[in-house]
């Protein structure tokens, strides 16, 4: 007995210095393979640094560093993924907008048509919209600088600058003379909630629109809810519009979920390289309402913290998600300081939603041999459970609980958008007309189409159809091979079908062009809140919604099914 004892601790030592010396190597290779990293990178650092002097130095033409390097540094960052970026100096304002919707101007937005300058679109209640700017007025000269071969990058630098001071803009108004609008700059605000009304039969649903998750975007939105319920006293349900939002700030997110979800409850887990990005992030203030239906709308442009709102909702079955199936960004990003007022906005983890599941669509990690990069494949992607066990799937955005499609429009509507000619004939239409008022009530009639309709023909409007640029091809291919003439007589009729079936495109279209006129023309004096109302009145995906939140048990049974 005495001889086994001794047996096992002789064997136990063994495995403890078999174990110990396992340990030491391990760590010597990790080791090893930072001082390898550290390496390779000061060798390569040193390269480049070696290489940009003799450039300096013995190029034959002057260089321009900064360009050179961010030129490099852009090339670097584009074989990650798209959301690491490098951000200079003069790009600091523009991205201070993006991420808080606040910047120093006058609150307006530019086209250029043609050779043209014009205002594109006015913000409410800004100095532009105070000082009598109006849309579609051409800009000539922005403080007694000539605009001419300037891009629209060009006369936003213009345009901004600090509060207080004053910017002066020649302009053309249609067929009016030219005359001088001085504008005071100020802090612009482009708040994220551009529309918050009631609706549905007895005007008892709440319908938001959230553009972007900017700095206290939660706090403003639980003060709309608070309006409308005040209102009306009662809300029998909410609409939250998160289509083409493409996310913003994580917090923004989480405290948005916490207004229908109890504290302490998890929103999203984070997971990176760095132990300091693993979090969870839970609910931490009582919430605003756990029990009032909610509806949350979604398609493919709604991304990133779009989809920890719809995901998390749609986790907890606490929301009915309607729409398209989103985006599919699960990456978290985080801003770095590099010196010289210079960032580095970088990926630093992913996100997963209550139910365990990442909904990152694209495989940046594993590029194919040509650099370029595919979606997760479906038999990567895998099952997760509701908190009521329903279905959903990791790896490819958030699959709505009612998919509706979007609107797609014909080759003639799509025309009319890309040239602008509801813009350029709304134009005229209100200097022969000087309307004063418009609200989001108002309806093009029949006579206002027809007038269009002339005015479409005068300017000779024309476009290709899908069709006829396949049929166009097919010529350039037989004309190359020499078998055209063969298939002439044929092509040349199938051609004048097609041209002729085109005259019939406008009263095919007559509703969407009614649609895209009212939409250009209620936006000259309601803004953008008021296209919206206009919009949603016949909405699919907003209706659907209507209907279900008007019907509660209905809703019930779908985040709650029979198993």
């Amino acid at each position: 007995m005495k001889k086994i004892i001794a047996q096992l601790r002789i064997q136990s030592k063994r495995s403890f210095l078999l174990g110990l010396i396992c340990s030491c190597a391990l760590i010597l290779f990790i080791n090893a393979k930072k001082v390898d990293s550290y390496f390779e990178f000061s060798k390569n650092l040193e390269i480049f640094t070696t290489l940009f002097k003799e450039l300096d130095t013995y190029y034959v033409d002057p260089i321009e560093p900064g360009e050179l390097v961010k030129i490099g540094i852009d090339e670097m960052l584009n074989k990650l993924d798209p959301y690491t970026n490098f951000i200079t100096e003069a790009d600091i304002e523009d991205y201070e907008f993006q991420t808080t919707g606040k910047y120093g101007g006058i609150g307006t937005t530019m086209r250029k048509m043609g050779d043209k300058i014009v205002v594109g679109e006015l913000y409410e209640g800004t100095p532009a919209t105070k000082a009598g700017l109006k849309v579609g007025d051409e800009i000539l000269k922005i403080d007694q600088q000539e605009l001419e071969g300037k891009s629209i990058d060009d006369v936003s630098i213009l345009l901004r600058g600090a509060p207080n001071t004053k910017v002066a803009l020649l302009i053309k108004r249609g067929n009016a003379k030219i005359e001088t609008i001085t504008i005071v700059r100020e802090t612009i605000n482009i708040s994220s909630i551009p529309c918050a009304a009631l609706i549905g039969n007895d005007q008892s649903i709440a319908y938001v629109k959230l553009t972007q998750f900017t700095p206290n975007c939660s706090r403003q939105l639980k003060q709309q809810l608070d309006s409308l319920k005040e209102i009306k006293g009662t809300l029998s349900g909410l609409v939250l519009d998160l289509r083409n939002n493409p996310g913003g700030l994580l917090d923004e997110a989480v405290q948005i979920c916490n207004l229908f979800i109890p504290k302490d409850q998890l929103v999203v887990s984070t997971h990176g390289k760095m132990k300091d990005w693993d979090k969870d992030f839970k609910t931490l203030d009582d919430p605003w309402d756990t029990q009032i239906p909610v509806s949350v709308l979604i398609n493919e442009n709604s991304a990133s913290a779009s989809e920890i709102v719809s995901g998390t909702l749609q986790d907890l079955d606490r929301a009915i998600i309607i729409g398209e199936r989103s985006f599919g960004k699960g990456l978290v990003q985080t801003t770095r300081p590099l010196g010289y007022n210079a960032r580095l906005k970088l990926t630093t983890a992913k996100y997963y939603t209550p139910s365990g599941r990442c909904i990152q669509a694209i495989d940046y990690t594993h590029r194919k041999k040509d650099g370029s990069v595919g979606k997760i494949a479906d038999s990567l992607k895998q099952v997760f459970y509701t908190k009521a066990g329903r279905k959903v799937w990791s790896g490819g955005g958030v699959n709505p609980d009612i998919p509706i499609k979007n609107e797609t429009y014909s080759a003639f509507m799509m025309a009319l958008y890309q040239q602008d000619q509801c813009f350029y004939f709304i134009n005229e239409w209100l200097t022969k007309n000087q309307k004063t008022t418009i609200n989001s009530n108002y309806q093009v009639d029949d006579n206002m189409l027809t007038e269009f309709s002339r005015w479409l023909e005068q300017r000779n409007f024309t476009y290709e159809t899908d069709t006829e640029l396949q049929l166009d091809s097919i010529k350039a291919t037989c004309s190359n091979d020499h078998t055209f003439e063969n298939i002439k007589m044929e092509w040349s009729a199938l051609r004048n079908k097609l041209t002729n079936a085109k005259k019939n495109d406008f009263i095919n279209n007559k509703e969407f062009v009614r649609r895209a006129l009212e939409n250009e023309l209620i936006g000259r004096f309601a803004f953008t809140k008021g296209k919206l109302l206009h919009y949603i009145k016949k909405d699919k995906a907003v209706m659907k919604a209507i209907q279900l939140l008007e019907q509660p048990n209905n809703i019930k049974q779908l985040l709650n099914p029979i198993k």
